[in-house]
């Protein structure tokens, strides 16, 4: 057990100082208040810094600024509003019009608890994204 605790704060401490490295603000800007160029190439090709996997899902996908709590394919996501991983792993909000609100896929143009945004709950009814109160 001592073990394991050891390995999870080494992690959190990783994960803490390559939070650290990544270059924003006054440290990145060129005089002159300008951001320094980045190339597209490194950034899509660069690993991300909540890359996941099952052993270090819990240390990475929790750390403060991970884009959220689960590890699917590799990646911190969270389900609760990623269009791509809705509810769960690989579960796909499959029509144009549908929003992942609160971990299921919605149309926001006619769900009464979602019109026309996540948790805005209609009366009655939702027609085109405006509850009935708003025609």
């Amino acid at each position: 057990m001592a073990k394991l605790t050891a390995i999870v704060l080494l992690m959190l401490l990783a994960a803490a100082a390559t939070a650290g490295t990544v270059v924003t603000g006054a440290a990145g800007a060129i005089p002159g208040g300008q951001q320094a160029r980045r190339s597209r190439f490194l950034l899509a090709n660069s690993p991300s810094p909540y890359a996941c996997s099952k052993k270090s899902a819990v240390a990475v996908c929790l750390a403060p600024g991970s884009p959220g709590a689960t590890c699917c394919g590799g990646q911190c996501v969270d389900t609760v509003a990623s269009a791509d991983h809705c509810g769960g792993c690989n579960k796909v909000c499959k029509h144009d019009r549908s929003t992942c609100c609160g971990g299921r896929c919605v149309d926001l143009l006619s769900d009464e608890d979602n019109c026309g945004a996540c948790g805005n709950q209609c009366g009655n009814k939702c027609s085109n994204g405006f509850c009935d109160y708003a025609l």
